[in-house]
């Protein structure tokens, strides 16, 4: 996707004061556009980000069992937990100091369909962006309807109210280009991928594609493709009538978060709680690569989707903050394994820490196999059950979420499993998702499917995504 450099009415690019964020004055009917650099790196007074000290993830692997059955058809799990250290709260976050520094774009959909409050509520979200970033931060903004357009190019934020009265200024335009949007979006952000900002797009839309490309799976995998070029991607569904189902794919694809925002109160608070996620990175860019042993088959991993009968495979994982666990659960069949000792499977997990060094840890997956019945017959080790009810947790959301869709499930038998599977993360210290299946229940109990939907996908995002404080 070009940036449009000979069309006045997309990408306006000007000159750049350090100094000063300026709105450009050729702005066009319906088209705010701010000048600033297309980059900066020839900037020589530019505050060099600061960075926590490296520090390395720590990595446990648990089995369910150590023992298991030989020659024969068995089935195991092993747990995964990734752990990063430090706190997880942030005191003051337009300080500049003990946090990740930001290269983040904003991505604004201005179509027809946000005409009205979701529009403002974008707006006013954009506005408390602005006013949480420090000085060693870099924003850019990108805006889009069914054409595209860089409202701000990437730069420190040395003029809060003229960028928030640019945004302001944005009014509706007509049909929805969000694969394009995403693109643009994701050459600002290339300008700034140093190794030690984390590196974010977050898109505020109503998700419901209408220029452009607009299938569905050839925009999740376009939020998969600029999440390998190292960038994690957010969504923020706005209005009664975004597509749930789109926003959360493409979220879990691109490594991101997904937030419903029914209300314009609740948008201090959610912002407050994704940039607090930002600037507390700790190692970014995570990804495990596995090669399954011989005899062995790899039957689901929390949260991904693994190749069928794939011997070999890489896993992209979400960023880590600090305070963080990111738990997952591999569940691996052994349809006639010989007795004895044997790695089932090997491989690694590599990331960049805030500092940008490049780390690995190895990972071995050891069984036992074995003909005595008193030996692979004792319980599973709980820390690896109840990861795993977490996983089966998410599928009972998600099960919920396709029964109210199709009208398969009634108001009373939707509650009731929504019930179940409060109960169940409660039991796993999961407040915060059993919070979001009493909001759902809530709103499903007032006739409100459609706003218990939107709120439930995000549980199974969260789900999904195993990581947990």
């Amino acid at each position: 996707m070009s940036q449009f450099p000979n069309d006045p009415n997309k990408t306006v690019q000007g000159t750049f004061d350090p100094n000063k964020t300026v709105l450009a004055s050729g702005a066009t009917e319906n088209k705010t556009v701010m000048s600033g650099p297309p980059g900066l790196g020839s900037d020589p007074n530019r505050t060099t980000a600061w960075a926590q000290p490296s520090q390395e993830l720590s990595v446990t692997l648990t089995p369910g069992r150590h023992v298991t059955l030989a020659n024969g058809p068995a089935r195991e799990q092993f747990l995964v937990e990734v752990s990063a250290g430090g706190h997880s709260g942030l005191q003051g976050l337009a300080d500049s100091g003990q946090r990740t520094a930001l290269n983040l774009c904003l991505v604004i959909d201005r179509s027809g369909s946000m005409e009205g409050p979701p529009l403002e509520y974008a707006k006013q979200a954009c506005g408390f962006v602005v006013d949480l970033l420090g000085p060693n931060d870099v924003l850019s903004i990108v805006v889009f309807d069914e054409t595209v357009e860089v409202l701000m190019p990437p730069q420190k934020v040395t003029n809060r109210q003229a960028v928030k009265d640019g945004i302001a200024q944005l009014s509706p335009g007509y049909t929805t280009n969000l694969y394009d949007g995403m693109q643009l979006a994701a050459n600002q952000l290339a300008m700034h991928t140093e190794s030690r900002r984390a590196t974010r797009m977050v898109v505020l839309s109503d998700g419901e594609p209408t220029a452009g490309i607009k299938d569905f799976s050839s925009l999740v995998s376009h939020a998969g493709d600029i999440k390998s070029r190292g960038v994690t991607c957010t969504f923020l569904g706005f209005g009664p009538e975004y597509n749930e189902e789109l926003l959360a794919a493409m979220a879990k694809r691109a490594g991101g978060n997904y937030y419903y925002i029914p209300q314009p109160q609740l948008i201090p608070e959610i912002f407050r709680t994704e940039l607090n996620r930002l600037m507390s990175v700790q190692a970014m860019h995570l990804k495990l690569d596995l090669k399954l042993s011989r005899w062995v088959q790899l039957r689901g991993v929390t949260g991904q989707s693994v190749p069928p009968d794939s011997r070999e495979f890489s896993l992209d994982l979400a960023d880590i903050e600090q305070g963080e666990v990111l738990s997952l659960v591999f569940d691996f069949e052994f349809p006639n394994h010989p007795l004895g000792h044997y790695r089932v499977c090997g491989g690694s997990l590599s990331y960049a820490d805030v500092g940008g060094v490049a780390r690995t840890t190895k990972l071995d997956f050891v069984m036992e196999f074995s003909a005595d019945a008193s030996r692979y017959s004792v319980p599973v080790d709980p820390r690896v059950s109840g990861a795993a009810e977490i996983t089966a947790a998410s599928r009972a959301v998600e099960k919920t979420i396709m029964g109210l869709k199709t009208q398969q499930l009634t108001t009373a038998g939707a509650i009731a499993d929504l019930q179940k599977t409060q109960a169940l993360l409660v039991a796993q210290g999961r407040t915060s998702e059993a919070q979001e299946v009493t909001m759902a229940m809530q709103a499903i109990q007032r006739g409100d499917k459609g706003g218990a939907e939107k709120t439930l996908m995000g549980t199974m995002v969260n789900l999904d995504q195993g990581k947990s404080r």
